[in-house]
């Protein structure tokens, strides 16, 4: 699509959606980095307990994606490549950690493992998974259905055509391998690699419930910054913190994709037993993994007293509603449904102007939008602090719901940038051609046609700021308290079966979420 000079409207939208991202995300992060002048780096630095912190994070992040990634490619390939029975099953069990916080996957393997849990004592184990591989394996918990929704895509989108005339011209499989699927799955899959890696390094859920002693970088900001208030130390960390995210958005950027990603021809799956035997056996196996924690969830929360007494009672459920749940949880709601409904639009426009109308301006534009993923929640929560703690919006809905948009901008806008991409490039030149302008095109051609992504940026607004601890941490009053951090505060208290019930909460309203998206979608289809 050529460049064209653009309208008044046009630009003028293009500088408010500029501005935008110039105040809800260079300001604040701008508000951080000034902050670090205060700091004593020397001091700091010194302590041997920051070094060891970062050394942790690094090992723990590097072990957990490496597992991860591998745990998700394999599971994507049976749904992808077999015809493995149960998949629709499958792929909605797969995915049910991604619907609640990371801090719940620290609790489950506490439940579970811990010094008093309940395989730890079935086992007559002497110690729980405390420290090192309780990281990993929660943060594996915590990441491996993003990682495996990723591969899916990918595998899904994959172009068999190459493979075929491969066969057909009796190239060995080996050679295919090299020649076809790495140089194909070369820059996916590194951006799955450093995607998760992001998401485990910056997580201080699971390290603060099965760390122990063993402290990661995150879980040091969150004491110094929530526990001392050390703003100055905060910063610090949070720009340590943006290092690793920041490499990952320029990977992301220069490396070269070399595969094709127009599809031609889909794969067709052969139906052969023992293969799709043995990845519905894997497919199940994971599935069994990823439902256990959350069914203990549910037996803790209507245990007496665990591990002692498992006798059944509600008594945990009326103990958290008399604490403020139900309003807590409303909370959350409302935070969601705004942020679900702000993000959604916003990243409409942007992608619009970005993929519709490009120019060097849109392609500035583009950059603004997709800056969000080179920054962690708690880096995000810490800059809002320190940016707008003397402002109006502080300490209202308004800074919850606007740090939870910025947040979770950047891949709901891709998702748009991707599908207008994709949608004919005359489709502006025929509307000019027969009158039609281009604000009634965007709502008889493009919202009806890009329904199905508008639902899924909505859903993933949703289910995202529903679980969110680290970017509103640092940002919630008591009035405004999202049902999320209720988990952290139930955990402090050393009450499981309380912090349980909320999870389930938390899990139950994403569950109707995903459920009255996929109606939407269905009866759209029917039309």
């Amino acid at each position: 699509m050529t460049e064209k000079k653009s309208s008044p409207a046009v630009n003028v939208t293009k500088i408010l959606v500029g501005v935008f991202f110039l105040a809800a995300v260079f300001f604040p992060l701008f508000s951080l980095l000034i902050k670090l002048k205060d700091a004593d780096l020397e001091k700091i630095f010194s302590n041997p307990l920051v070094g060891s912190s970062v050394l942790h994070s690094v090992l723990v992040s590097l072990a957990a994606t490496a597992i991860s990634v591998t745990l998700a490619f394999i599971l994507a390939w049976c749904m992808a490549r077999t015809r493995a029975a149960l998949k629709p099953l499958f792929n909605v069990l797969l995915i049910l950690p991604m619907l609640i916080p990371s801090i719940s996957h620290g609790m489950g393997l506490i439940i579970l493992f811990g010094s008093n849990g309940r395989i730890t004592r079935l086992l007559g184990l002497s110690q729980g998974i405390y420290g090192f591989w309780g990281i990993v394996i929660g943060s594996v918990m915590y990441s491996f259905p993003v990682a495996y929704l990723m591969i899916l895509d990918i595998l899904r989108y994959e172009n068999a055509a190459p493979y075929e005339a491969a066969a057909v011209l009796g190239i060995p499989k080996i050679r295919r391998l090299t020649a076809i699927t790495l140089p194909y799955l070369r820059k996916p899959l590194l951006n799955v690699v450093f995607a998760t890696f992001t998401m485990i390094v910056t997580d201080y859920g699971v390290p603060l419930m099965v760390g122990g002693t063993y402290k990661t970088l995150p879980v040091l900001m969150y004491e110094e910054v929530i526990g001392r208030l050390d703003f100055n130390k905060g910063a610090v960390f949070g720009t340590m913190l943006l290092i690793p995210a920041v490499i990952a958005f320029f990977a992301d950027m220069f490396c070269k994709n070399r595969a094709n990603s127009v599809v031609t021809k889909p794969f067709v799956i052969a139906k052969k037993p023992l293969r799709d035997a043995l990845a519905t056996i894997i497919a199940a196996l994971m599935s069994a993994a990823v439902l256990y924690p959350i069914i203990s969830f549910a037996q803790l929360t209507f245990a007496q007293k665990y591990p002692i007494d498992m006798t059944f009672t509600t008594h945990h459920i009326e103990s958290t509603l008399d604490k403020g749940a139900l309003g807590f949880l409303r909370n959350s709601v409302l935070i969601a449904l705004a942020v679900s409904v702000l993000g959604t639009v916003i990243a409409f426009i942007s992608a619009y102007l970005t993929a519709r109308l490009p120019s060097k301006s849109s392609r500035l534009l583009h950059l603004l939008s997709i800056t969000s993923l080179a920054i962690p929640g708690m880096v995000l929560g810490l800059s809002y602090v320190l940016a707008f703690k003397s402002t109006f919006i502080y300490g209202t809905f308004a800074i919850l719901i606007l740090v939870n948009s910025v947040h979770f901008f950047s891949s709901p806008y891709l998702m748009f940038y991707n599908s207008m991409g994709k949608l004919s490039r005359d489709l502006e030149a025929v509307g000019a051609t027969l009158g039609i302008g281009r604000f009634r095109m965007i709502l008889d051609v493009f919202i009806p046609t890009l329904r199905s992504t508008i639902m899924e940026s909505f859903s993933y607004f949703f289910v995202n700021s529903m679980m969110t601890i680290s970017a509103v941490a640092f940002l919630a009053t008591a009035k405004t308290k999202p049902v999320s951090l209720m988990i952290t505060q139930f955990e402090a208290q050393v009450l499981l079966e309380a912090a349980a019930f909320v999870s389930l909460a938390i899990l139950a309203v994403n569950l109707i979420l995903k459920g009255v998206v996929a109606l939407v979608k269905k009866l759209a289809k029917l039309r």
